[in-house]
């Protein structure tokens, strides 16, 4: 094996892949009925779990989702509320 210069997420076995999902210990819920679909939560999401779906609509996807509630910070409607895994409400 020959010394490498740089670290990158690329291993003997290829592409490492972080399950950073499984750091969850709250996720965030998005309330359709308030949500302007301004997409703001999009860009501040620092793993790109918030899509735009088919329907022309943002929605959030949980499998790398870490639950680091920036979107529900930045959410100018408040449309985004964190809830615990278990379901209780971490208002």
């Amino acid at each position: 094996m020959s010394e490498r210069k740089h670290i990158s997420p690329i291993g003997q076995e290829g592409l490492y892949v972080l399950d950073t999902a499984s750091w969850r210990t709250h996720r965030p819920v998005m309330d359709k009925n308030t949500c302007v679909e301004c997409g703001i939560c999009l860009s501040y999401c620092p793993v790109n779990s918030i899509i735009f779906n088919d329907e022309n609509k943002y929605e959030i996807t949980y499998n790398y989702c870490k639950g680091c509630g920036i979107c529900a910070v930045e959410c100018p409607k408040k449309s985004i509320s964190m809830v615990a895994e278990g379901g209780e409400d971490h208002g």
